[in-house]
């Protein structure tokens, strides 16, 4: 079933979800924003908040672990292709966290949208 469409596609799935460990067991900045994400999900259990704010809280959750995996994974190929400091090499990881940073300042616009309203 290896070889099939199907037995290719839970591979990846595998795979992917192997990904996604390695990241939770390894990565700091991914532990701590998956601490954020368990607090915050209880806070919407806690303040009850609507089926769209549901959708907005995950949605910006996971938003910000994307871009902080793909981060992750250009500052791993970047460190193994040229181990030196480099300042293209630099100019390429500053990018890739710049992203996250986007992704950060989002996530925390949209937790204000929702849950200062709750505080009123």
């Amino acid at each position: 079933m290896k070889n099939t469409f199907i037995g290719k596609r839970l591979m990846a799935f595998k795979y992917a979800g192997r990904g996604a460990w390695l990241l939770l067991k390894n990565e700091a900045s991914i532990q701590v924003q998956a601490v954020i994400a368990v607090v915050v999900t209880v806070s919407g259990f806690y303040f009850e908040i609507t089926a769209t704010e549901w959708i907005l809280q995950f949605f910006a959750i996971g938003l910000v672990m994307a871009t902080e995996g793909a981060n992750t994974a250009i500052e791993e190929i970047a460190n193994f292709i040229h181990p030196e400091r480099h300042p293209k090499i630099g100019y390429i990881k500053d990018v890739a966290a710049g992203a996250v940073f986007f992704a950060a300042v989002i996530a925390i616009v949209i937790g204000c949208i929702i849950y200062i309203p709750y505080f009123n």
